[in-house]
């Protein structure tokens, strides 16, 4: 009969040894957590190369992203950083389906970018199922980091709400208190026309109408003419890219600026769009942004960087998909993994403050607020230099140029 003193050591000692082993276990299953899945990061980014977006959210958001990758030393945790990109041809559909084969089949770790809006949103719901990252700089649908917000994802640069609050409170406080649109088609163009009528009603303006108007429309004369018929102080553009810029030279050509009794709002407008414009059309035109090359020592110093391989000056969705792929690999290597909720999580903590924004972050909601700043178009006459465009009127803070938290609709906000 075993001694009850040996007895009750043993079944000590067995106690003991069952708990490591079972912590042991533990371990090696968080161990297995930590580390690169397939010993590869690789990224992708579905952009728009042959329609509309394609001078403002095409192979300058690769370039931008390329120049990232090589800055952070094409390795992270050891691992091979790759990038692949596609064209969707601007169709929801082959969106979702690229993003689905390269989840699946490719194993792409992250989306860091979706060209437009309509195609952001189908990616968006994939991303969402397969539980992988997507982080958007092109779109501007303000649904993203609202009523659609998820867990996964990020909207970096702008969107439309900061476009109208900047844009439109500043036209409305200047005198332009009567408004009539012309608005894209499609999601982003219903939500920034949206956005911008709030923000005009809000600060005692009017919106007297509006038209809506097919991607690349080949001409914008029957919906100028409506908007010159309407008598608005105020004709705002939601729409971008090309038909931005061949709205304006339509509205030029039908001598709408001329008059002095009608202006026009550029809600959604790039540097691209001045250049393909030309100083002499587009001089006077208020227009908001998140980046400029022009602003300090460091967006030059990186711009200039970019301007030797594309030879055109970054506009701030190429800034900003530079920025916030450096922001996830930086998160990957304190993480030391690639896992998308740890991976996530550590973006979500840290601060950004690079040449693109100071002291930004990402919100719960998935939003990154940083300042947004109110430009006006130069006159020939003041610009000194090719793509010197700009006047700087007023920076608007972060916590006043997005969507305030208490009015937002995501299901990831504690209220």
């Amino acid at each position: 009969m075993m001694n009850t003193k040996l007895s009750y050591k043993y079944r000590g000692s067995l106690a003991v040894l069952i708990a490591s082993l079972l912590l042991t276990g533990t371990n090696a299953g968080a161990q297995k957590k930590l580390g690169i899945s397939d010993d590869v990061v690789k990224v992708g980014l579905l952009l728009d190369l042959s329609g509309v977006y394609a001078d403002i959210a095409g192979k300058g958001t690769a370039t931008a992203v390329q120049m990232a990758i090589d800055d952070f030393g094409g390795k992270v945790l050891g691992k091979k950083i790759e990038m692949v990109f596609a064209d969707h041809n601007n169709k929801a559909d082959i969106a979702a389906s690229k993003a689905r084969e390269w989840f699946d089949t490719a194993k792409v770790d992250a989306l860091l970018d979706v060209a437009g809006s309509a195609t952001a949103l189908s990616a968006l719901e994939v991303a969402k199922l397969k539980n992988k990252i997507v982080i958007f700089n092109g779109p501007g649908t303000q649904r993203i980091t609202n009523d659609l917000c998820t867990p996964v994802s990020v909207h970096y640069v702008y969107d439309t709400y900061s476009l109208a609050n900047v844009t439109a409170k500043a036209m409305v406080k200047n005198g332009g208190d009567t408004w009539y649109f012309l608005s894209a088609d499609w999601a982003f163009g219903a939500a920034l026309q949206q956005n911008a009528s709030e923000v005009v009603k809000e600060a005692g303006g009017k919106v007297l109408g509006a038209s809506k108007h097919p991607s690349n429309a080949p001409d914008f004369s029957s919906y100028l003419l409506q908007a010159q018929a309407s008598g608005a102080k105020v004709i705002g553009l939601a729409n971008s890219g090309a038909d931005t810029v061949n709205a304006i030279k339509g509205a030029q050509e039908f001598g709408l600026m001329r008059s002095g009794k009608q202006k026009l709002a550029g809600l959604l407008m790039f540097i691209n769009d001045i250049h393909a414009l030309g100083l002499q059309n587009a001089q006077g035109l208020l227009l908001s942004e998140a980046f400029y090359w022009d602003m300090n020592n460091e967006t030059r110093a990186w711009s200039r960087r970019y301007f030797e391989k594309t030879k055109g000056m970054p506009n701030m969705i190429q800034a900003g998909a530079y920025s916030s792929t450096m922001h996830y690999l930086k998160a990957i290597q304190a993480s030391g993994t690639d896992d998308t909720a740890t991976v996530m999580a550590k973006m979500k903590a840290t601060p950004i403050n690079d040449f693109f924004a100071k002291n930004g972050r990402i919100r719960e909601d998935g939003r990154m607020v940083h300042d947004m700043y109110l430009f006006e178009v130069k006159k020939p006459s003041e610009s000194k230099t090719p793509w010197d465009y700009y006047n700087l009127v007023g920076t608007v803070p972060a916590d006043q140029a997005f969507m305030p938290l208490s009015k937002s609709d995501c299901s990831l906000v504690k209220k």
